[in-house]
């Protein structure tokens, strides 16, 4: 195994990740949470890290200089945060979220109208809760129709497609859930221009993805700046309530050192 990560994988995880240890199924308290973040700042990867999403209602509780790193969830503007999610539209002086369900597209007509970014929920503590790969497929591409970027969030912790234990506990339910290597390699060739995506957010085998100077899904590949473009301009991050999780299995298949 190298002990460098490969130029496109760098490419396609570099400030992925918005950590959200506060919220289910992880529910770390506050205090740890933020630990958490500054030790991930810390850390040889925080390259892959992006922002702290925290409830509004906890803004006050945190120090003044964290609040450049803050995505609040949030139904009104706050000059205490990076980024707001929401699930309604807002008008505000910094990047707007707003979750759309996969049953609604539509409404991503007035989110982009609103100058707000989209957000959609990809898992959930029970198995119902979790979309279909053809919702996830036809959310991504009416946003790339629309050149709207979005973010994820929930149930992103595992780097492909694969049955999961959809909480901590002994007892967990146990369901499909989607990777986060599909979601983005998914995004970054929606972006470019391709609507057929299904196959890549279905995919299961881990193989099926290698990086190099490029980023392989089976015989179809993006180079650096189709990513680089995917990154900046569609898929802007992930929301997930663990940071190790994500590393722990991407060094499992040899794709981190």
């Amino acid at each position: 195994m190298s002990d460098t990560v490969a130029p496109a994988l760098r490419a396609l995880l570099e400030r992925f990740i918005d950590y959200a240890g506060l919220f289910p199924p992880a529910s770390v308290p506050l205090d740890a949470t933020i630990a958490n973040y500054h030790s991930y700042q810390n850390g040889d990867h925080r390259w892959m890290l992006r922002w702290l999403v925290l409830p509004v209602s906890q803004c006050e509780t945190v120090h003044a200089s964290l609040r450049p790193s803050l995505s609040l969830i949030a139904e009104a503007d706050d000059g205490h945060a990076a980024a707001l999610e929401t699930k309604t539209i807002v008008s505000a002086n910094r990047p707007v979220y707003c979750e759309v369900s996969p049953d609604n597209l539509a409404m991503l007509d007035a989110v982009k109208e609103a100058g707000n970014f989209a957000k959609i929920r990809m898992g959930s503590v029970q198995p119902e809760g979790i979309p279909s790969v053809a919702s996830v497929a036809a959310f991504i591409n009416a946003c790339a129709d629309r050149k709207l970027p979005f973010k994820a969030t929930a149930g992103l912790h595992h780097p492909v497609r694969a049955l999961q234990a959809l909480t901590y506990e002994d007892d967990a339910p146990r369901a499909v859930l989607h990777g986060f290597l599909n979601v983005l390699m998914a995004a970054a060739f929606a972006w470019q221009g391709q609507r057929d995506i299904e196959a890549i957010l279905s995919e299961t085998e881990p193989a099926a993805f290698s990086f190099d100077d490029r980023a392989y899904w089976r015989d179809q590949s993006l180079s650096l700046a189709e990513i680089g473009a995917a990154r900046h301009d569609f898929i802007h991050s992930v929301g997930t309530c663990s940071f190790d999780e994500p590393i722990a299995d991407l060094r499992s298949l040899h794709l981190l050192p």
